[in-house]
């Protein structure tokens, strides 16, 4: 992880710590890393999620851009894939996306795409870092006919549902689905998707203020949308993060289907009609060992990651495997599209599910999943470092590790985004391990809060 660039870009509190100056300097960064003998004038796109400080940031952005000498194409408040997606169908050099994903409101980021629309390998991020903080070089300064210019681009959110709808070979027509939105990027495009598609919609949080953005909604916030399909006899609801690169399911019965559940159901799907390459997925360390055992049972190898869709995506490329994710609810389908998209996604299991005239409480059923609890510390960003190093905290972690043996297993991580470790166990007994967890939680407070 670098100093700038985490997991998933660059992140922190808007005018705090991610402050127009620094949005800026990126933006003039990333401008200079682009020009060159061939490409004099880079296009970069812009999207931006639902937040208040994504208009200040972007201004920021632009400003940086611009005055590098580089041009700019703004897509207004889209999904993050929807920029990955259009980079390359409207021929820009990379694409911006200011969000902080599932982050409260307050947070904002900035995430880079190439030209191909992945995020950018870890060496130019570095070689970004190294302008930015260490003033490495100076600033590129454009002047007369090389500053950038700025153009608005009307119809992306339509050109983005255009190409979600043209992947889908079997509609939705008979459907009753919820969708929450999580008052963020799907707000504007997943009612206009899913009616297309044919389905009936009931819309959840698709009203954002700038402020209400995955406040107690969306694929964090799974309760509301669960009673919600119930209640109103939905055949199933689908729930999207900040900036829908995410997307949780609730069945008919109101029961979370979860990243590792979809993708084992997709999976599954297209190694039955032959789609799935070297009858492999990709998933991470944290992905439920029951998974493992589901890949096991039906002849299909199951690839290991470090956490982070980054991670996920650079095996699979390096590798030509075309289905992957995170039990969070990334999943990243290669075929048609180069990040995690949760309209895809979602689209891509409500069409199965219709074809096969089957339930998703059904399909569900596929895989037997390990009970897993999952405890957030809050530490200070020493505390993050010293994670790996404190000795206390590694001989507890070791102590519990062995009690479980061969019935679980422990995971402990500092988080890519936020201040915070993470402390995952898994096991047969529910009890126990969420013991152990909360054991293992207060010892990582006390050393590293």
């Amino acid at each position: 992880m670098g100093r700038l660039f985490g997991t998933d870009g660059a992140r922190g509190i808007a005018n705090t710590e991610l402050t127009p100056e620094l949005a800026m300097n990126i933006g003039r960064a990333v401008a200079m890393e682009l020009i060159s003998d061939s490409v004099k004038h880079p296009t970069f796109l812009i999207g931006k999620d639902t937040r208040r400080s994504g208009d200040m940031l972007e201004g920021a952005l632009i400003a940086g851009l611009c005055s590098a000498g580089a041009d700019v194409k703004l897509l207004g408040v889209v999904p993050t894939p929807a920029v990955a997606y259009l980079i390359g169908k409207y021929k820009a050099d990379a694409g911006i996306m200011i969000s902080a994903s599932h982050n409260p409101f307050e947070f904002n980021g900035i995430k880079i795409f190439s030209d191909e629309g992945f995020k950018l390998p870890d060496a130019l991020e570095e070689q970004i870092e190294a302008i930015v903080l260490d003033h490495k070089v100076p600033y590129k300064q454009a002047e007369g006919e090389d500053i950038g210019t700025v153009e608005t681009i009307e119809t992306a959110v339509d050109d983005y549902v255009d190409h979600i709808v043209s992947t889908i070979d079997y509609d939705l027509r008979g459907l009753n689905l919820a969708l929450d939105c999580s008052n963020g990027s799907s707000s504007m495009t997943a009612e206009k998707l899913f009616t297309r598609l044919g389905a009936r919609v009931h819309m959840l949080n698709d009203n954002p203020d700038g402020v209400n953005i995955n406040k107690d909604c969306g694929s964090t916030h799974i309760e509301g949308l669960q009673k919600y399909v119930v209640e109103n006899f939905c055949d199933a609801g689908l729930a999207f993060d900040g900036d829908a690169d995410r997307c949780l399911a609730v069945d008919d019965k109101g029961r979370l289907v979860d990243g590792d559940y979809i993708i084992a159901i997709i999976a599954a799907d297209m190694k039955s009609q032959g789609k799935l390459k070297k009858d492999a997925v990709v998933g991470t360390v944290m992905t439920n060992m029951g998974f493992n055992r589901f890949c096991d049972e039906n002849g299909m190898k199951f690839v290991s990651t470090k956490v982070g869709d980054r991670y996920v995506l650079e095996a699979m490329v390096l590798e030509g495997y075309n289905i992957g994710g995170e039990q969070s609810g990334h999943v990243i389908m290669l075929d048609y599209c180069t990040t995690g998209d949760g309209e895809l996604t979602g689209a891509k299991l409500m069409s199965l599910i219709n074809r096969r005239d089957a339930k998703l409480s059904s399909l569900a059923t596929l895989m037997e999943r390990f009970p897993q609890v999952l405890v957030n510390v809050n530490v200070s960003n020493e505390g993050k470092l010293m994670l790996h190093t404190d000795k206390v905290v590694r001989d507890e972690i070791k102590k519990v590790t062995d009690i479980l043996g061969d019935s679980g297993r422990v995971l402990v991580r500092a988080s890519g985004t936020e201040p915070l470790v993470r402390v995952m166990l898994e096991g047969e007994d529910i009890d126990k391990i969420t013991e152990y967890a909360n054991h293992i939680a207060d010892v990582i407070k006390e050393r590293l809060g």
